[in-house]
């Protein structure tokens, strides 16, 4: 409720007050009494059933029920107070003693006839709003028209669901959720209907009926359909709902934890402030948890035929005491699982359900990590806190094993998650030492899997942000490491000019000026053959154009005295570069003629050493 309305009692005692005045002027009119008293049976019966949501309201308040739904009570109060204004206006009017003042404020019985249809239509949306009111009653869900919503049944409908989760019984919640997510995934008018009328505080509170996963499975599937947009994203967030989806998360059944996963990576993806409050609750570290949960035991088998026999005995029994959820097992199976994964594990509860994760349908598991990996895709995005949160719980091992053995979706959402991490990376170089030194088994990982994507997948798709991946890790890798610069270079003649562009941006991140050994990548570049790559991507489309040579200017600059650019005529490329191309991007303005310039130089050189030896 927000601060300038009033309470629910004092929006109802407006229209009772009202309603005792018309008996009032009733009981005092001296013409058309019928009619009067035939307005004040009709404004009886509206009386009546004010006291009843009257009783409902103090009800509520007063015990430990769940709180009334406020908006259809406001909104047919009101309507409701109108008609009885307009009942004690015209009886006001049978009052006159004046006969001037009955001339000219003359009633007729079409007035009466107008104002009865009016109260009838109050009546009506009253009983209607009783009846959804009433969750003692044992109706379930009221899919009647009140006249308040003759023009838009789906208001009335919207009402019935929101009223039902809220104040109904578990059962009647759970279809009322579902019903609810049915019309929110029909049009944004709906869901925008459903933000507005209060619907998203009575979801959340069914996200937390943790004795119910089929009640948390309506309410996430309803809230995922919802955060497809900026500011109902933002109404979620502001109802406190991101402590609540992430305390789901780790505390949940496998179902359960897949919905939550997917409204993760849907609010992150459409609001950017999303990941400062999924950051501040820690989000990365359940969803990590579950990314890996069936990693652990066969870590522990790996190692197994490196164990004596008492050694094997005894991470067999840890291993089948851990299986039952004792907790003091978990800290015994081996220290080394504590230091590598305890900042891994969500809330204590989350791994009594270990065991029935281990037992689920493995296209259940393979959802479930599907789910966790966009959402950390989506966390990772544009959030230099949520990528610094994955690797600093092992979530980088985590993703180079699943890129390594799983394909499709999972592997994709994986890829993407390590570009967004590499791009941030990229852009603080604390990161980035941080987080990929040289000698780092997680960076390494990575990278093993970024080259063999680059190499062996044969689809855009995978190479491009494997490729991109690379590109942003360029100041990382010494100059030693070649095999990396081959594997881009090899990728200049990829039949699929997107991959063969992404291949040459990222090469121009190894070669220019910005990096440390631009001059060494630079020749490396020139020795795998790089040159003829490039000249065949210039006569693509004006994007592999502006790429190829943007890299073709760092070579010339940082490799200009190369035999390999004079045999290709590198210098009568540039110079006969398309001058609409170095128009409309201002990077090449001043590239093209400084490396036009540089190898002028080495030309010049030649050119003076040769007409010294032939006088």
């Amino acid at each position: 409720m927000s601060t300038d309305e009033k309470r629910i009692e004092d929006e109802l005692s407006y229209p009772i007050m009202v309603a005792e005045r018309v008996r009032l002027a009733v009981q005092t009119a001296n013409s058309f009494k019928l009619e009067c008293s035939q307005v004040w049976k009709h404004v009886d019966r509206l009386l009546l059933m004010f006291h009843t949501v009257v009783r409902f309201a103090i009800a509520t308040t007063a015990a430990a029920a769940p709180p009334l739904y406020e908006r259809p009570i406001r909104r047919i109060a009101a309507e409701t107070a109108k008609n009885i204004d307009r009942a004690y206006a015209l009886v006001r009017k049978c009052n006159r003693r004046s006969i001037f003042r009955r001339i000219v404020n003359m009633v007729t019985a079409a007035d009466f006839r107008k104002l009865l249809c009016h109260l009838d239509a109050s009546a009506s949306d009253m009983k209607w709003l009783i009846s959804i009111l009433d969750t003692d009653g044992g109706g379930g869900i009221d899919l009647s028209l009140p006249p308040i919503a003759s023009n838009d049944p789906i208001l009335s409908w919207v009402w019935s669901f929101i009223a039902t989760i809220q104040m109904g019984q578990l059962k009647d919640r759970i279809e009322a959720a579902t019903e609810l997510a049915s019309l929110a995934k029909d049009n944004d008018r709906n869901k925008m209907m459903i933000v507005e009328e209060s619907g998203v505080p009575p979801l959340l509170k069914l996200l937390k009926e943790v004795a119910s996963p089929a009640a948390q499975i309506a309410a996430a599937t309803a809230l995922c359909h919802l955060a497809n947009d900026f500011e109902r994203v933002r109404v979620i967030v502001n109802e406190l709902g991101v402590p609540i989806i992430v305390q789901v998360l780790g505390d949940s059944h496998m179902r359960v934890q897949t919905k939550a996963a997917n409204l993760i990576a849907r609010m992150t993806e459409h609001d950017p402030v999303a990941h400062k409050f999924f950051a501040r609750e820690n989000a990365v570290r359940p969803l990590v948890m579950l990314l890996s949960f069936d990693m652990l035991v066969d870590d522990q088998v790996e190692k197994l035929d490196k164990q004596n026999i008492h050694s094997l005995v005894q991470i067999n029994n840890e291993m089948e005491n851990k299986s039952l959820g004792g907790r003091l097992s978990n800290r015994r199976l081996g220290n080394s699982y504590s230091n590598s994964y305890s900042r891994v594990e969500g809330s204590s509860r989350g791994w009594n359900h270990r065991k029935d994760r281990e037992n689920e349908d493995p296209v259940l598991k393979l959802q479930l990590k599907i789910s966790c990996a966009e959402a950390l895709w989506m966390l990772a995005r544009g959030s230099m806190s949520n990528s610094k949160k994955i690797t600093e719980t092992k979530g980088m091992l985590c993703l180079a094993k699943l890129v390594e053995k799983e394909q499709g979706e999972l592997q994709y959402n994986c890829l993407m998650t390590i570009m967004e991490i590499t791009a941030a990376a990229e852009s603080n170089p604390d990161f980035r030492r941080a987080a990929f030194k040289a000698n780092s088994p997680p960076a390494k990982a990575v990278v093993e899997q970024l080259l063999r994507i680059t190499k062996e997948v044969d689809s855009p798709m995978f190479q491009i942000p494997a490729i991109r991946s690379i590109g942003s890790l360029a100041r990382t890798f010494p100059a030693r490491e070649t095999r990396v610069t081959a594997s881009l270079v090899a990728q200049l003649n990829n039949r699929n000019v997107d991959v063969a562009a992404e291949a040459a941006i990222a090469l121009a991140k190894f070669a220019c000026p910005d990096n440390f050994l631009s001059v060494e990548h630079s020749k490396a570049i020139i020795e795998f053959s790089a040159v003829g790559a490039l000249m065949r991507l210039l006569r693509a489309n004006e994007v592999t154009q502006l790429h190829g040579l943007v890299l073709l200017c760092y070579l010339a600059l940082h490799a200009g005295n190369s035999e390999s650019l004079e045999e290709a005529r590198v210098l009568t490329v540039l110079e006969g570069a398309d001058r609409a191309l170095i128009a409309h991007h201002p990077e090449l303005r001043e590239l093209v003629p400084e490396a036009i310039a540089h190898l002028n130089l080495y030309h010049a050189g030649k050119n003076y050493q040769m007409i010294s030896y032939f006088p």
